[in-house]
């Protein structure tokens, strides 16, 4: 006999419903309405429940996103109940497809000095170009990042060559739930599926600044400080989860100006790298006193 162990979830309107053992084995599967529950005859009967907005199946776990007109205090025992009726009357929870073959892959977690930004690396290339992504609106062009933004504490996502910076909200904690993004990064790209489409970040006004043609057209000081930026900057911020990307530099003031990205962002140290690193740095190698460095979004 199946029994449900209910746990809340950090949104207020999803609560999971626990199973003993594994009931999808091959992927995780969402549900937006009953049209879509064709693989499902739990979800299906679950929508017949007039505040069921979402349904979830994954790993061991149904979760179920509620619409405003109940609380989960007054309804989740009888969910629950309702859902091992059904599993113990020989119910199919999910018809699965054969699973693709996967693609074995490794996903290791790393801290960084912002404490707000965890990294998650990967032993794949994941991208050529560093893409940011500040919403949700913004993952037109990674598939990944859209999934990701859908854990409610993500508040931030940052891909550059074989790893992932997540950035959260003050309001949860990191030891909570690294080890469920990790597991779902890594299922991702084991599972085959497209972390990032290099056509589309090309197409990203970010990606303006990394094209031939925009460097081609500087001036020859803000090219060496873009090739001083990526030679001995990025490698270094890089193994820290983020990155320092060059937006301008003007001549008359001999100021530079950048733009914290990932793990860099919001991070208590940064200003002093900045100032101590980067800018004694440039002050050096291009052998000018007066060069200043600042941050757009310090």
């Amino acid at each position: 006999m199946e029994t449900i162990t209910i746990k809340p979830t950090q949104n207020p309107a999803i609560v999971k419903f626990e199973f003993s053992d594994f009931i999808a084995k091959n992927g995780n599967f969402e549900y937006k309405n009953i049209d879509d529950t064709a693989n499902s005859p739990l979800a299906k009967q679950l929508f017949y429940l007039p505040f069921v907005k979402t349904v979830y199946i994954s790993g061991n776990f149904i979760g179920i996103e509620k619409y405003s007109i109940v609380e989960w205090e007054d309804v989740q025992e009888d969910v629950a109940e309702q859902i091992a009726n059904f599993v113990n009357g020989g119910g199919q929870i999910v018809i699965e497809e054969e699973a693709k073959k996967k693609q074995p892959s490794t996903v290791y977690v790393e801290t960084t000095p912002n404490p707000a930004v965890m990294k998650f690396v990967s032993n794949k290339l994941l991208t050529k170009t560093t893409a940011e992504f500040k919403s949700i609106d913004d993952t037109a062009a990674s598939p990944l990042a859209r999934e990701l933004f859908k854990f409610p504490f993500v508040k931030e996502v940052f891909i550059d060559e074989n790893y992932i910076s997540i950035t959260k909200y003050a309001v949860a904690e990191w030891d909570e739930f690294t080890g469920e993004v990790r597991s779902f990064i890594r299922e991702f790209i084991e599972d085959g599926k497209t972390v990032i489409d290099e056509s589309l970040v090309q197409a990203l006004p970010q990606a303006e600044k990394h094209k031939e043609e925009y460097f081609d057209n500087l001036d020859s000081t803000s090219q060496r400080i873009i090739n001083i930026l990526e030679e001995y900057v990025k490698p270094a911020v890089q193994g820290d989860g983020g990155n320092i990307a060059f937006d301008s530099y003007d001549e008359k003031e001999k100021r530079v100006k950048v733009i914290l990205q990932g793990a860099c962002s919001g991070c208590p140290s940064s200003t002093f790298t900045l100032k101590s690193g980067i800018e004694n740095m440039l002050k050096d190698m291009l052998n000018d006193e007066d060069i200043k460095v600042e941050a757009l979004n310090a």
